[in-house]
């Protein structure tokens, strides 16, 4: 090699790792036995809602390579309780030691013996769940839940409520998206009395691999799938960029609960702060929002919540229990202060595209 292409090849190696080391952080840590403080090899390490993941080595350590942002993390280990710890590009990243507890199985046999469990659950209550977790989307059809029988389902008449659990981490193939989830469920909750649902648990995706016509038709759904979609809305208010993307927000009036007025300055302080410790920006409406976006939705959509054929817009509403803190990579928190209805609350896993998704 010539001294001409050796310098070269040099600078380029290094204006390569500086890029690397000014796009991306890193964390790392060891997972161990909280109680015989032993390290635990083969625990799941991943980012929620994300790509990126790993397993732990021999002596319990791990390390992840992150874009800026923030992400919950979250530890996984057969018959150990599921750890999360809430991480970002702005602070120290390097864990000691993240020790996790084994799950008390007596306590689970109790609550096994002494509920309402459905023994026919699936038959009697699968696609009812799938619709309301997955959806009922047309992307929801090309979606399918591989291992059902890890499911228990439990009902009580005397709250009219609908539970299930997950023995182990759910895996779904969506086929529309081009992604495998791997979903550990903490729990979904029916409520009949009112019609509402809510779940919650740690999904880690991970991209199929397929010929290269079904890799343009992932890529197109997935480009589709994001503009308009809440991912899109938080990143959009984080870059200053609502009104460019399309986004209109409304607040409820004060006095007419039937009347949305329209926030001209969504970046008024009354709504907005720049927190510059943490690189986050802090949104809060007191009561509920309608946030509109300039397209017209699925006409499934309209037919299933008998909206007219001809409207041309998508409108959500939300209700903010809290203020809720935005990262630039469209992670916030905390996510259960966050209430959808409307277009959004339709979206439910099979419409949902990873936080290091960029299109």
């Amino acid at each position: 090699m010539s001294m001409k292409t050796l310098f070269i090849f040099l600078l380029i190696s290094l204006t390569g790792y500086s890029l690397l080391a000014q796009g991306q952080f890193i964390i790392s840590g060891k997972v161990i036995d909280a109680q015989s403080k032993e390290p635990l090899f083969g625990a799941s390490v991943f980012c929620q809602n994300t790509t990126i993941g790993t397993t732990t080595k021999k002596e319990g350590e791990f390390r992840l390579e992150l874009k800026p942002g923030g992400y919950d993390l979250i530890f996984t280990y057969t018959g150990y309780q599921t750890k999360l710890v809430r991480i970002n590009s702005k602070e120290n990243n390097i864990l000691d030691s993240v020790f996790l507890t084994k799950e008390d199985k007596s306590l689970g046999e109790v609550v096994i013996k002494s509920s309402n469990e459905v023994l026919d659950g699936w038959e009697k209550y699968g696609t009812f769940f799938i619709s309301h977790f997955i959806g009922s989307t047309p992307y929801s059809a090309k979606c399918s839940l591989q291992n059902p029988q890890v499911l228990k389902f439990y009902f009580s008449k005397r709250t009219n409520k609908l539970k299930v659990l997950a023995l182990e981490p759910l895996v779904i193939s969506n086929m529309a998206l081009g992604y495998n989830l791997k979903y550990t469920l903490d729990s979904f909750v029916y409520y009949y009395k009112n019609d509402l649902n809510s779940f919650r648990g740690y999904c880690l995706y991970s991209q199929m691999e397929g010929s290269e016509d079904e890799m343009k038709v992932w890529t197109a759904n997935r480009k589709k799938l994001y503009n308009g979609s809440r991912l899109n809305f938080m990143r959009s208010y984080y870059d200053s960029t609502l009104a460019d993307e399309g986004f209109r927000i409304a607040m409820l009036d004060q006095k007419n609960d039937t009347k949305f007025n329209s926030i001209e300055n969504p970046y008024d302080t009354t709504y907005y702060s720049l927190l510059d410790s943490t690189n986050e920006v802090e949104i809060f409406y007191p009561r509920k929002i309608s946030v509109t976006y300039l397209r017209s939705p699925e006409k499934e959509y309209l037919q299933q919540y008998k909206l007219p054929m001809k409207l041309d817009v998508q409108v959500s509403y939300i209700d903010l229990l809290d203020a809720i803190d935005i990262k630039e990579n469209g992670y916030y928190y905390d996510q259960k202060d966050w209430v959808s209805q409307g277009y959004w609350a339709w979206k439910n896993l099979a419409d949902q595209l990873p936080y290091d998704y960029n299109p």
